[in-house]
């Protein structure tokens, strides 16, 4: 039971790869219908004022892949409460899951931050819509910051107690002092964010020097406070010891380390080749030389070139290919490092027969036979 349970905690994960690169895969070709917009001169204007379903595609893919890492999490959680905390392949699962939690972590705050940068200069000297800026850029940061806020808490602070003999209990001063330690300073950072965009929004000009002054005071007061609150968590009372065993602190087995950088590069090379196949359908007018005396005028546009068989197995189907691979080579590098861990635990047949022998043939040994009635009379004295 809690091998595939082990299984299955490392399984979770790999599925929300798949799912997450699919979900960028349609979101780099969302992009390829957003125009830009040029002037006679050929001056760069800005983007088209729509909703980029991208932005959401791409959030969409790091929540697949941040919640399954999560529900990954819990269940190498229960294969170690239920198999021990020394079990190899329960271990492996638990590393790996917390690998992939961090994974979604750091795809969050990448795409927050990457969502403030892109935001300024994007309309230049046109009117702004406010209802596209609001879902296009804010709305996209606040749920990317919810979404670490979310994951941070549940896999590393309040994360269900699964161990056997474990008592439910309520959150104490320590961990919620603690909790509010990792989830402060990012929301700070998130408020600093929203706050220089919208002084951006309103005045339509570079941030100025004390806008700057001002952000970081906020993010710096949220460090500040998380310090705090980290602080009286080491402080307070704390909670009656739980049934949670500690790791045996060493050095990470060289195989599983390699095989989560054999699985974190062939992912890179898989998304990377299918950004540059859907790129190749992204074509450009050809250059036309004018005639003397005719002025330049050149298309400032690209056409999209319709979805193929041929480009499919061309482009995307390495792309493709590349990703089963690392999904299933860190796979089976995971579970097949720990089978020998696993057949080496079975104890063998003819060692369990004689175990269960043994006892038996002491048992009879020692057994006493029981005496009749005659013996017990004659063995008493006679009277005179």
């Amino acid at each position: 039971m809690e091998n595939k349970l082990s299984k299955l905690a490392i399984l979770t994960p790999l599925v929300g790869l798949i799912g997450g690169w699919k979900f960028f895969m349609f979101a780099i070709y969302a992009g390829l219908f957003v125009y830009p917009i040029y002037d006679a001169q050929g001056m760069y204007q800005g983007d088209e004022q729509i909703i980029r379903p991208s932005t959401y595609l791409f959030l969409s893919g790091i929540v697949i892949f941040g919640l399954l890492a999560l529900y990954g999490q819990r269940l190498a959680l229960r294969a170690r409460s239920i198999a021990g905390v020394d079990d190899a392949l329960a271990r492996a699962a638990h590393r790996f899951t917390n690998f992939a939690v961090i994974v979604a972590l750091v795809g969050g705050a990448f795409f927050a931050i990457g969502n403030f940068l892109g935001a300024f200069n994007t309309y230049i000297d046109r009117e702004e819509n406010l209802t596209v800026r609001l879902f296009d850029v804010y709305i996209p940061i606040l749920l990317a910051t919810g979404l670490v806020v979310y994951i941070l808490l549940r896999a590393f602070v309040f994360r269900k107690q699964v161990v056997k003999g474990a008592k439910k209990e309520g959150m104490s001063e320590s961990e919620k002092a603690l909790g509010l330690g990792y989830a402060v300073p990012i929301i700070a950072t998130a408020i600093a964010i929203i706050f220089g965009l919208a002084v951006y929004d309103v005045t339509r000009t570079d941030l100025e020097v004390w806008v700057w002054v001002i952000i970081q005071v906020i993010i710096v007061s949220g460090i500040l406070l998380g310090t705090r609150f980290s602080t009286k968590a080491k402080t307070a009372k704390t909670a009656p010891p739980r049934v949670r065993a500690t790791l045996a602190a060493g050095a990470a087995n060289l195989n599983f380390v390699l095989s989560i950088v054999f699985g974190a590069t062939v992912s890179i090379m898989s998304f990377g080749f299918g950004a540059a196949g859907i790129e190749k359908l992204r074509v450009y007018p050809p250059y036309e030389e004018p005639a003397p005396g005719e002025e330049f005028s050149a298309i400032w546009t690209w056409t999209v070139s319709p979805l193929s068989v041929s480009w499919f197995i061309e482009q995307m189907l390495p792309a493709i290919v590349l990703l089963v691979l690392a999904a299933a080579g860190t796979y089976l590098s995971i579970t097949e490092r720990n089978k020998v861990a696993l057949v080496a635990k079975k104890p063998s047949a003819t060692s369990s027969k004689k175990v269960a022998k043994a006892p038996a043939k002491k048992a009879t040994s020692s057994k006493k036979k029981p005496r009749s009635h005659r013996q017990l009379s004659a063995q008493r004295p006679k009277n005179k």
